[in-house]
């Protein structure tokens, strides 16, 4: 779900171009899920080989991944590792929302209703452990780095961009600027356009936000940043407190500045703001990681694709190719000096 303060936050349009060379920590749960979510058949069935084995996130992982790197973008995966324990209740809710997606989809199958099926099956979308472990797999036969977080994988990204090691944190949520990144980007995709949950397709762009330009166009300091998320609602304490949205909790700290003791106190709230915001502050991460990138390993990248999952071998082929093709010191000498 993420904190959802994405319309308080000042936005800079970039153009891929703009992030040649730049390392960038990607969020891969936050990846992956999308793909998940997305990439179907048009009766909201998953991608899948003539076992029944889930390929939807590979697919959505090899072509995503293969377009940013022929552009000369630098990425690592980072991901989640022991969720906190205030993460919990979330992680339960959130499963009672998918069975109840499910069994609503369940019964648009029985009433053939196409457009049913396709909404209620990307609410109920998972991720196996067996599909983490092949994506870790296809993320470093294409030489990339994995980071394994102690625990969530946004804040060990936003440690990396904060300590420099990355350029950016890319992910749809804003919790990596909680956790105190200091740049986060949105829509890293060569797309354009992305469907809602409705169905609607909407025109987006790639966006950098600055931590430094958040809290001065805020004109508010980190910790009152981290307590406007803990007021709107963050995967701590989903739905925050009941009313109050990104801008009414901005007016609020402005009242109260940061006397967070004071300001919680006026209201009605069913979790410890003191636990989230200490989370946020001090949550697990480690410093124990290598940042290296290095030549694809095509044999590896086609033994998972197309000899375990059934890709197709030319397309896999013609891919690793081009990519291959633009890494050459003729075309993109950024690029091949990290290949």
């Amino acid at each position: 779900m993420g904190v959802n303060i994405a319309e308080l936050l000042p936005k800079k349009e970039l153009h891929l171009a703009d992030l040649k060379n730049k390392k960038i920590a990607i969020d891969a749960s936050n990846a992956l899920y999308q793909f998940v979510a997305s990439i179907r058949q048009p009766d909201g069935t998953l991608l899948m080989d003539s076992r029944g084995r889930v390929t939807s996130h590979l697919q959505g992982l090899f072509t995503r991944t293969t377009n940013l790197m022929s552009k000369g973008l630098r990425l690592c995966y980072v991901f989640d590792g022991k969720p906190p324990a205030l993460k919990l209740k979330e992680q339960q809710e959130r499963a009672t929302r998918k069975l109840e997606a499910e069994t609503k989809y369940q019964k648009a199958v029985e009433e053939e209703n196409l457009e049913a099926m396709r909404k209620y099956s990307k609410q109920f979308s998972r991720l196996t452990k067996d599909m983490i472990q092949e994506s870790k797999t296809l993320i470093q036969a294409l030489g990339l780095p994995v980071i394994e977080a102690p625990s969530e994988a946004e804040a060990q990204a936003a440690f990396m961009c904060k300590t420099r090691h990355v350029w950016a944190v890319a992910s749809q949520d804003s919790d990596s600027l909680l956790f105190g990144a200091s740049r986060l980007l949105r829509n890293l995709t060569l797309s354009q356009k992305r469907r809602l949950p409705s169905g609607k397709h909407v025109i987006t762009f790639l966006e950098e936000i600055e931590l430094n330009a958040v809290l001065k166009e805020l004109n508010i300091a980190h910790d009152q940043l981290i307590a406007l998320g803990i007021l709107v609602g963050t995967d701590f304490n989903r739905g925050g407190v009941r009313g109050i949205g990104p801008r009414k909790a901005l007016k609020l700290l402005y009242t109260y500045k940061n006397n967070f003791d004071e300001l919680f106190s006026t209201l009605k709230t069913d979790f410890d703001w003191k636990e989230i915001f200490t989370l946020f502050k001090d949550i697990p991460i480690t410093k124990e990681y290598e940042l290296l990138w290095k030549k694809p390993d095509q044999e590896a990248i086609k033994k998972l694709l197309v000899d375990e999952h059934e890709f197709n071998e030319e397309r896999v082929q013609g891919v690793l190719d081009k990519l291959t093709e633009e890494a050459s010191p003729s075309n993109q000498k950024g690029l091949g000096d990290f290949l």
